[in-house]
């Protein structure tokens, strides 16, 4: 965890800044750089989580809307289990307190004014789930012979996935369905059904079976257990 007090650490996180008795709220970090583009910032970002956080794996990912800028750092894996919701909180918070000092905020919450370099947010990735599960020994095991990469070239319209397991209630169990497109982030099954290709940790197939991960801090093993069929 991170130690505030420690050499290099900014006298003030944002987690730590309090609105004034007139409703101002001002914050900035001591990493900011004025008009630095997103993707250096991202970059910038991404290497200092890696440097503070060195028993935890982060995917930062940025986009941008009328409204501004938005950086997401998406929690890959990490040894401590997030199931905890004290913990995870504390660890979210922490994390976001290291990405705001890249930036500043200044904002009124009784005039209703906010401005901000960037928008940012913490989310646990379905990999940390699926990391997290194979630690506690996973049901369904598949071996992975078959890279996701490999996996979405082979994968052509006219092969089949039966759903053989899931978390209990889901109404596509025992279903076969027929791929009718295949896209660089998704696959279409018949009846007009997304599927959306998940990233490599949270995937595994031996060449008939393939396992896709959708955990949660409810039930970080629940995936999806799938017989593939080709054409």
């Amino acid at each position: 965890m991170t130690d505030v007090a420690a050499p290099g650490a900014p006298a003030r996180l944002y987690s730590q800044t309090d609105y004034d008795q007139r409703g101002n709220f001002q914050y900035q970090g001591d990493l900011y750089r004025p008009g630095e583009n997103l993707p250096s910032l991202a970059s910038r970002m991404g290497r200092h989580l890696a440097e503070q956080f060195t028993h935890a794996r982060f995917a930062i990912t940025t986009s941008k809307f009328a409204g501004g800028r938005k950086i997401i750092s998406e929690i890959l894996d990490m040894p401590a289990d997030l199931t905890d919701r004290a913990m995870q909180t504390a660890f979210i918070l922490e994390v976001r307190d290291q990405m705001e000092r890249f930036g500043f905020t200044r904002s009124n919450a009784l005039q209703g004014f906010h401005s901000c370099s960037f928008f940012c947010d913490v989310r646990i990735g379905r990999a940390y789930w699926a990391a997290l599960a194979n630690k506690r020994g996973p049901r369904n095991p598949v071996e992975g012979l078959v890279s996701l990469a490999a996996f979405k070239k082979r994968l052509k319209p006219g092969d089949s996935l039966k759903l053989i397991d899931a978390p209990a209630g889901h109404r596509s169990l025992g279903t076969t369905r027929v791929i009718t497109s295949v896209r660089s982030g998704d696959l279409i099954l018949e009846g007009r059904i997304h599927l959306d290709f998940p990233r490599a940790a949270a995937f595994a197939c031996d060449g008939k079976l393939v396992r896709i991960a959708i955990g949660s801090d409810h039930d970080p093993d629940a995936h999806l257990l799938y017989e593939w069929r080709s054409a």
